[in-house]
């Protein structure tokens, strides 16, 4: 599965995605991730800054599912797909470490990136969209700041 332009673009608008996986009893944990960028043509990469659990989970059950928004907007995606640990040793580890450094300014030490081979896509939504439908997103950007303050 490509990720789209959309996608892409998403992901750059959003300041936070969140990782959840499920240990082999299926346990599920959920958890933010504020340094990721996509990688290639279908694929998700994120900082492992202080991740132990996801960790721990991805090196036993690959499935994952990550989500993300333009909270102003309350549009965004999530993706579902096979999750695998990348280490120092790794041929692709300095390209992918150079990209996840440069988003957190190299504020944040990591020795392993999550990779997530997408294969599901679902477009998330806010309700006030599908509720009334002539809701333009400039609307929504304004409702949204009004509700958070800003």
């Amino acid at each position: 599965m490509n990720l789209s332009t959309e996608i892409k673009n998403a992901v750059d608008k959003s300041i936070l995605c969140w990782l959840a996986t499920a240990s082999l009893e299926n346990e599920p944990n959920v958890s933010p991730k504020e340094v990721f960028s996509y990688y290639g043509t279908n694929s998700i990469i994120i900082a492992n800054i202080a991740s132990p659990q996801s960790v721990q989970n991805i090196k036993k059950n690959p499935k994952v599912c990550l989500s993300f928004i333009d909270i102003l907007v309350q549009k965004g995606f999530q993706l579902k797909g096979d999750g695998i640990i990348i280490e120092l040793k790794d041929p692709n580890f300095k390209e992918m470490h150079d990209i996840l450094s440069k988003i957190s300014g190299g504020i944040f030490p990591f020795i392993t990136i999550t990779k997530v081979n997408i294969k599901k896509v679902k477009p998330i939504i806010a309700p006030r969209y599908i509720l009334f439908p002539d809701t333009t997103e400039q609307a929504q950007i304004k409702s949204a700041k009004d509700a958070y303050g800003l």
